[in-house]
């Protein structure tokens, strides 16, 4: 399945962002997703399934519970296919970055 296929679900968007702020049971998981998105445990466990067999998940087993986090292999697979395109908005971050300097200096040299 290709990565963009993977996260074009949004169960398994959120399933990434909530692993994003650290690794979690699956239970816990479950749990948010099941509220969210009022789909049964199954299906989070179908989707889990999907980012653990795609790269975008690990799974450790402790003891019964089974904790998963972010795997960076799929991202990368996506990060890759960006870096095509890029140079459509780094010039801008760029020159974004710049003006922000710019003004920065400017109000210490007026607070001076």
């Amino acid at each position: 399945m290709h990565a963009f296929d993977v996260l074009g679900d949004p169960v398994r968007r959120r399933i990434l962002e909530l692993l994003a702020d650290g690794e979690m049971s699956a239970g816990a998981i479950g749990s948010a997703i099941q509220n969210e998105f009022a789909i049964t445990q199954p299906a989070v466990s179908q989707h889990l399934k999907v980012l653990r067999d795609n790269g975008f998940t690990t799974v450790r087993a402790d003891g019964q519970r089974r904790l998963y986090a972010v795997d960076g292999a799929g991202l990368r697979e996506v990060d890759e296919w960006l870096d095509g395109f890029r140079r459509f908005w780094t010039p801008r971050l760029d020159a974004l970055a710049t003006e922000i300097a710019r003004g920065k200096r400017q109000r210490r040299r007026k607070a001076t």
